[in-house]
Parts: structure tokens; C-alpha cells; sequence
């Protein structure tokens, strides 16, 4: 794997281009351009306040329901994106794939690198929304990159790994929004864990979004360190998952131009 990163590394002025590229290509021809990267995260945000602070209440300890929800839209807005567009990002540039020759994990990581775009785009409302409800920001935002790192070697994971199978069994491309939509229901982004009931709550913690999302709303939210069980668990499971999804990727690489 060392070997493997050493040649991604050596190629990173053409995973730049390719960044560039797929976000050029993401937004050309649109009016609102990289206004979507906004708009999606805030609809979904609006949406959830009204259904779950007007028509189906639910305690957030005290939290506005804009900032406690977008709090965990804004990650999982980056999550999905990147998952839906990196993992049939293969298939999509057969023609690159059969041609020529370069690490064929830029293409994937490309999605990722667009969807950090819109993630940091999209993180201007949530500034707005902690200034807007004068929420305390003390020095536990400082857990931040740690955090977003490892929410980033869970997606890379699951990204390389299903972009690599995609390409042997077609089927994973209409069970990803499935897949997504299951995961997005078994993680706290419209309620919060203490919902969870409590015998279910060991099983649903197995669920390294879940420790993720806790993770972001202790430190933007609730001015405190997050939880050092859920926040270990979730460590250990995205560095398990990069390992994996890279380890196949690279192994079936050599097969990806014959088959595809």
C-alpha cells in the first residue's frame, strides 16, 4: 500500500487536473453553478426543521433544530456525493480506464475532491446559523480535521471498494441510492441518538457514521470533546474500511481496462 501511495503521490498534479476538471464539468451549463453546493444541504435542512420542529416535535436538549440538524446534513451531504459519484466514476470514463495509464484511484478520488469543494462551500451557513443562534465555538472545534479525516478514509473505503466491484458486478449501481438511503435512516441526522432505544443502541452504534455525526455535534454544538468509545470505534473502522476498499481496488486494477 506504501508503494501505492508513493505513486499517487507522484501523480498529483494529474489528480489536481482531475479535480478541476470534474468540477468544471459538474457545474457547466448551470445557472446557479456551485450555488447547488448550498441549496442542497440548506433545502434538506428547511425541510427537516418544519416536519420535526412543527408537525412531529422532537427534543434536541435545547438546540434550534436548524443548527442541530444541519449540523449533521452538512458531513452526510459530503458522504452521499462523493459515495454517488465516485463509485460509478470508472464505468463513466471507460475510455480513460482502456487507453492510457495512471493510477486509476484518481478517478474516484476526484468525486471526493469536488464534494470537499461543496462541503466547504456549504459550511458558510453553518457558520451563519452558530452566529445566527449565538452558539458558543470554544477550542473543541479544534477536533475538526481529525474528525473530517476519518470521515474522509470511511468514504475513500467505501468509494475505491464499490467503484472496483461496479465494474464486475453492474448491479451495485442501483443498489448504492438503496444503500444510502438505509444508511442515511439508521444515522442520527434528523433525531438524536438518545431516540435510539437502549437495547438497540449497541447494534446501531456498529455504525461509524453514527459515532461521526455525535462527534461533530459535541464539538460545534455542545462545546465538548467527543465521546472517546464512539470516536474509537469510528477510527478504527474507517481506517479498517480505507485499508480494504484500497486494497482491493489495487489488486483488481490490473483487470479493470479487460473487463470494463
Amino acid at each position: 500500500m506504501i508503494r501505492d501511495l508513493a505513486e499517487l503521490y507522484r501523480h498529483r498534479e494529474l489528480l489536481w487536473i482531475w479535480i478541476l476538471r470534474e468540477i468544471r464539468v459538474r457545474y457547466k451549463q448551470s445557472i446557479l453553478g456551485a450555488g447547488w453546493a448550498i441549496i442542497q444541504p440548506l433545502v434538506l435542512m428547511i425541510v427537516f426543521s418544519v416536519i420535526f420542529s412543527f408537525l412531529v416535535p422532537i427534543s434536541t436538549s435545547g438546540i434550534p433544530y436548524p443548527v442541530f440538524s444541519y449540523a449533521a446534513v452538512l458531513p452526510w451531504t459530503f458522504l452521499a456525493s462523493t459515495i454517488t459519484f465516485g463509485i460509478p466514476s470508472l464505468i463513466n470514463n471507460f475510455n480513460l480506464v482502456t487507453k492510457s495509464y495512471f493510477p486509476r484511484e484518481i478517478l474516484p478520488i476526484g468525486a471526493l475532491g469536488v464534494g470537499f469543494l461543496d462541503y466547504l462551500i456549504a459550511s458558510t451557513i453553518f457558520a451563519v446559523l452558530l452566529a445566527g443562534y449565538r452558539m458558543p465555538v470554544n477550542t473543541t472545534i479544534l477536533w475538526v480535521p481529525l474528525i473530517l479525516l476519518l470521515q474522509i478514509l470511511l468514504m475513500l473505503g467505501v468509494t475505491l471498494l464499490g467503484s472496483a466491484l461496479v465494474i464486475r458486478y453492474r448491479d451495485i449501481r442501483f443498489l448504492v441510492p438503496l444503500g444510502l438511503q438505509l444508511w442515511f435512516f439508521a444515522t442520527p441526522v434528523i433525531y438524536p441518538l438518545s431516540v435510539v432505544p437502549e437495547r438497540l443502541l449497541p447494534f446501531y452504534l456498529l455504525n461509524p457514521m453514527a459515532g461521526l455525526i455525535e462527534a461533530y455535534r459535541a464539538v460545534f454544538l455542545a462545546s465538548e470533546p467527543p465521546s472517546p468509545g464512539l470516536l474509537s470505534f469510528a477510527a478504527v473502522f474507517s481506517v479498517v474500511t480505507f485499508i480494504i476498499g484500497y486494497g482491493v481496488f489495487k489488486r483488481l486494477e490490473v483487470s479493470f481496462a479487460d473487463i470494463i
